[in-house]
């Protein structure tokens, strides 16, 4: 073992050591003004393949979707290794992979090691008031701990709790909007949109202030909604056989390692000691260097310290976590000629739908934003669907914070909020849809779901385009 990771160290020498020189700035040099649509359909394709590859060839989606991905990454850098040189190619590929991709999947990687060793024991008989309080404690939990944390550690002690009643999906649906997107608006920890927002230099700070009044809407609805269903339900369902058992938890420690995330994330969000490393034209502060090995160092120590028998009875298992790896690294890339484009503003392919989100005095609506980025985000996957709408509105974090914080706004919460819509909204939507098909739960299909959640969603998302508690989304 030693033997065959010491080759492959020795393989990777040249490649570090060519990385590590000063090279030309990355997808600057990209003439975005000059690139068609066809630039764009490596990025509509990986997309596209997220959405339709587990429904339509699961089996080959499942054995080969890290090649899937990585192909279209390699028909997204091949054209502009052909047109602008190698070198920009790879200061592209450098740039999306260490500015954009590494904290990013540092962070979900903490995370989702930590979650999974937190082990809910105990099941209780399911009642309307516990479902809900459930439901309650896992969104505000969810952004704490990441919408994807609170999913693993809650959607299996919730369906031990209903296992003994005939009307259960419900539950599932409900869990997925609240627990898997919604909890996750009120920080960069919460939801990957967010925390691709607070590595373009957001305030980590800036969620919870400017979204608190509008996720505690769109949630406290949702429970007295969920709550009211549920007890319809629970009139026509046969009394529960399973046993009741004390709710407890094992594997404390990983609470305190969780403090320790949020601890490292502001820390270095307020430490700037000002240096900085050229990696082949990308600049890595060395307060994110410090933040990304501390993440990591903490996810080692709950693998140290937990149990193994509790990440076992959790389910747990590497494969969520390597799949999200390998299909953002692919989706990072692949939108490397889609961002050029969008700098491009006016005179780039994308002018209708700057256009269309912008008033007639060049100001934001935010409305469009809202539902523009929210749909996208639905059909598509929202992290990335943020980070175009995000440039698209120029893309400059303190203007957006301050002058065009509705704009912001709208964006953020187009983003969190609609990726419960469906399935591929959010990385943790199918893997809560996994977990409970295979504990027997008859989940509906892809178009059945979206319905459910739309009946629901739709009215509230409406609610929030007009209510006046929300001045960000104003018409123009």
């Amino acid at each position: 073992m030693i033997e065959r990771n010491s080759r492959r160290f020795r393989l990777l020498i040249p490649l570090l050591v060519f990385a590590a020189l000063p090279g030309p700035a990355q997808a600057a040099d990209l003439d975005g003004a000059a690139l068609g649509w066809a630039w764009g359909v490596p990025f509509a394709g990986i997309l596209l393949s997220i959405a339709l590859g587990p429904l339509l060839a699961p089996k080959i989606w499942h054995a080969h979707y890290g090649k899937i991905a990585a192909g279209w990454g390699v028909l997204a850098l091949a054209p502009i290794a052909i047109v602008y040189g190698w070198d920009t190619a790879l200061a592209s590929l450098i740039h999306a992979l260490l500015a954009e991709y590494l904290s990013f999947i540092v962070l979900l990687f903490a995370l989702f090691t930590v979650s999974g060793g937190i082990l809910v024991t105990g099941t209780i008989r399911a009642t309307p008031l516990l479902n809900t309080g459930l439901l309650a404690i896992g969104t505000a939990c969810a952004s704490l701990i990441g919408t994807t944390g609170a999913a693993m550690v809650l959607i299996r002690p919730l369906i031990r709790a209903n296992a003994g009643r005939h009307h259960n999906v419900h539950v599932v649906v409900f869990f997925i909007i609240l627990v898997a997107n919604i909890g996750g608006a009120l920080s960069p920890l919460g939801d990957p949109p967010l925390f691709v927002g607070f590595l373009r230099g957001v305030d980590f700070f800036w969620p919870v202030q400017h979204l608190w009044q509008q996720t505690l809407i769109v949630a406290g609805v949702l429970l007295v909604v969920f709550y009211l269903l549920d007890r319809w339900y629970a009139r026509h369902d046969a009394p529960a056989k399973t046993s009741e058992a004390p709710i407890g938890f094992r594997g404390g420690i990983n609470f305190l390692l969780i403090a320790g995330i949020i601890a490292t994330i502001l820390a270095c969000a307020q430490w700037r000691p000002g240096i900085e490393f050229d990696v082949y034209g990308t600049k890595v502060a060395l307060q994110n260097l410090v933040r990304d090995a501390m993440l990591v160092v903490l996810a080692l120590l709950s693998l140290w310290w937990t149990a193994d028998e509790h990440r076992a009875a959790n389910g747990f298992t590497w494969e969520p976590i390597r799949e999200v790896a390998k299909l953002f690294a692919g989706i990072f890339v692949a939108i490397i000629p889609v961002l050029a484009m969008l700098h491009a503003g006016k005179s780039g392919l994308f002018a209708p739908l700057l256009e269309a989100v912008t008033a007639s005095d060049g100001t934001p609506r935010e409305v469009p934003y809202f539902w523009f980025t929210g749909l996208l985000s639905a059909v598509l996957d929202n992290a990335p669907t943020y980070l175009v709408f995000f440039e698209l509105a120029g893309g400059r974090p303190a203007e957006l914070m301050g002058p065009l914080a509705g704009t912001l706004a709208a964006i953020s919460m187009g983003s969190v909020y609609m990726g419960a819509l469906t399935y591929v909204g959010n990385a943790p939507n199918f893997m809560v849809y996994a977990i409970a098909t295979e504990r027997g739960i008859k989940m509906p299909g892809f178009f059945g779901y979206a319905l459910r959640a739309g009946l629901v969603l739709i009215p509230l998302f409406l609610l929030l385009t007009f209510l006046p508690i929300v001045p960000n989304l104003r018409l123009h």
